[in-house]
């Protein structure tokens, strides 16, 4: 069995969320000790007692220190069952981090199925549904992984009550590999969730204002709905001519103005951008798990390296699989070489 220390790297959930996923899909039984060492509250949260549930039931899964609190977990994954499925995080907890651990299995796998999640789909520390559905699900579709998500309902901190599908058409990864592009188009989603349309639009407004440096068409959809609780954001993305995307996004909160929101975001995807390299941060962290997977060798650029980025490759590693990353000027390249 692969032991494997919670607490390297960022020492959270990364940790957690990869090795379970990877576990599942490579059929690799793994004990995990330290489970989010490095929070404030460690052991597992709600999001990842069902993100491992989740995991556990897709892949018929033996699994010891299953509960909220627990800082240790053994998971012994058994056959990949491919049928539709309902999970509930039961709080505001992130769906797009449940979909982070149970994406990769079912791609792997080539699964056709649907999966449904209630919780939380804008919330502080994950990334937003709407980043998930417009920049990682086109992204994954290059990799011969096909996906979509449909948002039936938005869920905010601290209420949550969102509910996401999450549709997986028959597909398994492939590798990545990138050469130069150039920049096609900005597009992106403002949403306000029981405020007033005038906070999306001024969000969206500002976003676009900032955009227009980047010299390219920029459109922002403005989204208004109903909820449990109040909340916005903005998500916009960069679309590429061999049609790979880059993402920002912003969260609203009391206090802050929307015209911030949609500032942050912007500048967030212009920073991206301007690096030159491949992908933004957030997508740059999720795709050595894919990558991993695939039985081909994987090369792309990311314009910032995180703390997540290092322990998804520290944690590909550990189940045996090539990986580096090599640091560059403004960016870094990420090479995934899987011996499958």
């Amino acid at each position: 069995m692969l032991e494997i220390d919670g607490s390297m790297g960022e020492g959270g959930g990364q940790v957690l969320r990869t090795a379970v996923a990877l576990s599942a899909a490579m059929g690799v039984p793994v004990r995990i000790r330290n489970i989010r060492a490095k929070r404030g509250n460690p052991g597992l949260g709600m999001q990842h007692f069902t993100a491992v549930t989740a995991a556990a039931e897709i892949s018929n899964a033996e699994v010891s220190g299953l509960r909220v609190g627990s800082t240790e977990l053994t998971f012994k994954p058994g056959s990949i069952s491919c049928r539709n499925r309902s999970f509930d995080v039961g709080t505001a907890g992130s769906v797009s981090l449940v979909i982070q651990t149970v994406l990769p299995i079912l791609a792997a796998a080539g699964c056709e199925s649907t999966i449904e999640i209630k919780g939380g789909t804008d919330v502080p520390m994950a990334p937003p549904i709407d980043y998930m559905a417009n920049i990682v699900i086109p992204n994954l579709r290059l990799m011969g992984i096909e996906t979509s998500i449909r948002v039936r309902q938005r869920g905010h901190y601290p209420r949550g009550g969102g509910l996401v599908e999450l549709s997986i058409h028959s597909s398994k990864p492939r590798g990545l590999s990138l050469g130069d592009s150039q920049l096609e188009r900005i597009g992106g989603i403002s949403h306000a969730t029981e405020l007033p349309r005038h906070v999306a639009i001024r969000q969206a407004n500002a976003a676009s204002r900032a955009l227009t440096e980047l010299g390219t068409r920029v459109d922002i959809g403005v989204e208004v709905s109903r909820g449990l609780g109040a909340g916005s954001g903005v998500v916009v993305w960069a679309l590429f001519s061999d049609g790979h995307r880059m993402g920002g996004d912003s969260l609203g909160e009391r206090g802050k103005p929307a015209e911030q929101v949609g500032m942050e975001a912007a500048r967030r995807l212009i920073e991206a951008v301007r690096s030159g390299a491949h992908f933004d941060p957030n997508m740059g962290d999720m795709l050595p798990t894919y990558a991993a997977l695939s039985g081909e060798k994987s090369r792309y650029t990311v314009s910032q390296v995180t703390a997540h980025l290092v322990t998804n490759v520290e944690v590909v590693k550990l189940m045996g699989v090539d990986a580096r990353l090599d640091l560059g000027r403004g960016m870094a390249e990420v090479i995934i070489w899987p011996h499958l």
